[in-house]
């Protein structure tokens, strides 16, 4: 299939340098708001640039949404409206109405929808769930979750939209978290959570001040069916020693990659020790796409058009993350537990 790529901000190079890495799918146009920006990356990987107002109208067969957020609905909707499949960024929108008119609009018209993050499909995760399948750690209990850091504004060239509706860490960060754990344990049944925004105005590397109009500090609980999560992700402090994903059972414990990675590091405790203190081993990641393999999801999509099957980083996989974010901010906001009323089914093991 050919693919049309919008947005060529940071993350464009990544998946034009990973085009090579799949074989179903080309990407054959860039468009950006700056032309000058698109025709760059199109020089750069010797493809066409084209703007925004034709680029619905090329023969591409899907739209790969890399605007930022607040863009993700705009740019999906037309691209639906002009008959062509999706795949965004995540998250998937910022608002659930915008989220919910995209997958109506797709079945009616009978096109995909696809959203990353696609981190999941990685060597790293894929292990991680085949071993729990293998009742490595017994049975599941619980987890801890943590993306603890000082944010973007020394490294982004334009830190100022993280802080904004439809990002922040919880929307920015989240996704790769929440997405783990409904590969690992299924859906979100309830959540509660709390927040802070400890500081009111940033400033990025050129000293540039700019607002913060979201939480900068949540900490919340994940009820799943069998397994209770806490999660705690932050631009507000310097990270610690957790591992990013610790997973509980009743017969071992395992330490999973950061979700924001296609792998790394596994290990698991055997649970032998005084009060369950057991050794920790290497858990060997084997399994391919160990590298950053963004586009995996993309691709899995196009197989799952082409051989018409469900495609594992699906556009409902991607709403009920949004909506776990969203009953997130609205438990910080009521100081209740807050029902998630979408489900996503856990994704087949690649």
């Amino acid at each position: 299939m050919k693919i049309a790529l919008v947005g060529c901000g940071n993350i464009s190079s990544t998946y034009l340098e990973n085009n090579q890495l799949f074989k179903n799918f080309q990407i054959t146009y860039v468009s950006d708001l700056d032309l000058l920006r698109a025709q760059s990356q199109a020089d750069k990987f010797g493809i066409k640039a084209v703007s925004l107002e034709d680029v619905y109208s090329t023969d591409a067969d899907v739209i790969l949404n890399l605007t930022i957020p607040a863009a993700h609905a705009e740019v999906a909707k037309k691209a639906l409206e002009a008959g062509k499949h999706i795949y965004n960024e995540k998250p998937l929108a910022v608002s659930l109405e915008d989220a919910t008119i995209m997958l109506q609009t797709a079945k009616t018209k009978g096109l995909a929808i696809g959203c990353a993050p696609d981190t999941f499909l990685g060597a790293g995760l894929q292990t991680a769930r085949a071993f729990l399948e293998s009742g490595g750690i017994g049975q599941p209990v619980g987890a801890s979750l943590h993306m603890v850091a000082t944010g973007p504004d020394m490294w982004h060239p334009n830190p100022s939209f993280f802080y904004q509706a439809g990002a922040g860490p919880l929307f920015d960060m989240g996704p790769y978290y929440i997405t783990a754990m409904v590969h690992l344990f299924g859906a979100v049944r309830r959540v509660t959570a709390f927040a802070k925004q400890t500081r009111a105005v940033r400033h990025d590397k050129n000293g540039i001040e700019f607002p913060v109009a979201v939480p900068t500090h949540i900490t919340a609980l994940l009820e799943h069916e069998k397994v209770l999560v806490t999660l705690t992700i932050s631009f507000d402090a310097v990270r610690g020693t957790n591992q990013n994903i610790e997973i509980y059972g009743s017969k071992g414990a395992l330490a999973v990659n950061d979700p924001n990675n296609f792998s790394g590091n596994l290990r698991y405790s055997d649970g032998l020790g005084e009060w369950g203190n057991g050794n920790w081993h290497d858990l060997p990641v084997t399994l391919p796409y160990a590298q950053n393999s963004r586009g995996i999801g993309l691709s899995d999509m196009v197989a799952g058009i082409l051989e018409k099957r469900p495609h594992r980083a699906s556009g409902e996989l991607a709403y009920h993350v949004l909506e776990v974010m969203h009953r997130i901010l609205e438990s910080t906001l009521s100081d209740n537990a807050v029902d998630i009323s979408s489900s996503a089914a856990q994704p087949a093991l690649l």
